[in-house]
């Protein structure tokens, strides 16, 4: 990925989850992760709390166990940019009963350590090697723009929502999940990654369902989570 860096240290969110990437390129996965994480934000706050228990488009997972997956993530892509083994934080060890707006303080935060590590250029040129994929650290930062953004639209769809998704944001999740899950065959593809993984970590279940064919000038939104195998 060609980007381009600036050394002021980029912040992904404020107080109040809103986009603070001052001092980085537009087109710095950075910058463009940052937004993902203001939306998220912003959607993670607007949960009310008769809203926890209700089914989300994550098979499974209602709107509590979501959170929770969410308030671990921010935590792993720090990890990740630490140079750190990526199974050290449990995909969900937040506790599921906190309350009030105990979930989107859990968000800031995690953008906070997120900041903290990634300000550094050289990060996003490091070789970062994880189950699925061996990618440069800007390669990496987009796949999980992907998966912020989608997760976004989980918790939006599953809550009533309708965010006002950032194209540039959009396109590149869409380009970054596109280049690592191929649109069929990923049940052989999961059962390679999984072999690899320790044990506490083979959920064996797929994490992605056979893509879903949407029309070609579908909005990006649709076209992302369809991907995915969601149904938009």
């Amino acid at each position: 990925m060609n980007t381009t860096t600036s050394s002021t240290a980029p912040s992904t969110t404020d107080s109040s989850g809103a986009d603070s990437s001052a001092g980085l390129a537009a087109d710095d996965p950075r910058a463009v992760f940052a937004k993902a994480v203001a939306l998220g934000g912003q959607v993670i706050a607007a949960v009310r709390p008769d809203q926890l228990d209700d089914a989300t488009p994550c098979e499974g997972m209602p709107v509590r166990d979501l959170l929770a997956h969410l308030g671990s993530l921010l935590p792993r892509v720090a990890a990740i940019g630490r140079g750190e083994n990526i199974f050290g934080i449990a995909p969900s060890v937040v506790d599921h009963d906190v309350a009030g707006d105990g979930w989107a303080a859990l968000w800031v935060d995690g953008a906070h350590q997120v900041q903290a590590v990634w300000s550094d250029d050289a990060v996003l040129d490091r070789t970062i090697v994880l189950p699925w994929a061996t990618s440069s650290g800007a390669e990496t930062l987009a796949g999980y723009t992907s998966e912020v953004t989608v997760h976004t639209w989980d918790l939006a769809r599953a809550t009533g929502q309708h965010p006002a998704w950032d194209d540039q944001v959009v396109e590149v999740g869409l380009g970054a999940i596109q280049a690592t899950l191929p649109g069929e065959g990923r049940m052989a593809m999961f059962e390679a990654i999984q072999a690899g993984m320790p044990a506490a970590e083979r959920t064996g279940v797929p994490p992605f369902a056979e893509a879903v064919a949407v029309p070609a000038d579908a909005p990006l939104i649709d076209q992302l989570v369809a991907w995915t195998g969601r149904r938009p």
